[in-house]
């Protein structure tokens, strides 16, 4: 029998297990699939694509930073991050954990149409913010908030767009496919 792969776009609030904790939703309430697992993680404060699978290998070759999977994250930042923050971010920043691997970082000019989310992003009028584009091949806890912070751009909004092959396309907040 193939592996099952479930695509699921992620809403913010929503934890990557399926009990709920806390204010926090579960996975239960959207999927409702026996035997499917998460293959990775994403903070129940971000939003975006988390894939669910029934193969235990295919879930430790996606989950798995060895394997090296690129997974691609849109983040609306603080401030508008100039050529300087955006070299950081493409060499490596250092965390409290260690130096990260190189990057690949660019701002997304125009800012991406994306959904609106609920709660809605603090706005503070007089300070700006824009939209990142940052790909990365590890997965450490918080890493892309942690790394945009480092360069001086706290992350308001991240939303992961892609895990290797597999993207959030056609997919609406909430919805799954598989």
């Amino acid at each position: 029998m193939a592996a099952r792969l479930i695509r699921f776009h992620k809403p913010y609030g929503v934890l990557s297990q399926f009990t709920p904790e806390g204010r926090w939703q579960g996975l239960r309430d959207y999927i409702a699939l026996p035997g499917v697992y998460v293959a990775g993680r994403l903070d129940a404060d971000s939003e975006g694509l988390l894939l669910l699978t029934d193969d235990g290998g295919l879930q430790a070759r996606i989950a798995d930073p060895r394997f090296k999977m690129e997974k691609t994250y849109w983040a609306q930042v603080e401030g508008v991050p100039d050529e300087a923050a955006l070299a950081a971010l493409q060499s490596g920043v250092v965390l409290n954990d260690g130096p990260t691997r190189p990057a690949r970082a660019r701002l997304l000019e125009p800012a991406p149409a994306v959904w609106p989310r609920d709660p809605p992003i603090r706005e503070r009028r007089a300070i700006p913010t824009a939209w990142i584009e940052l790909v990365i091949r590890e997965g450490r806890n918080r890493q892309v908030r942690r790394m945009t912070a480092a360069v001086g751009h706290p992350t308001l909004r991240l939303i992961r767009t892609t895990i290797g092959p597999y993207t959030l396309d056609g997919l609406a907040p909430g919805a799954w496919a598989g």
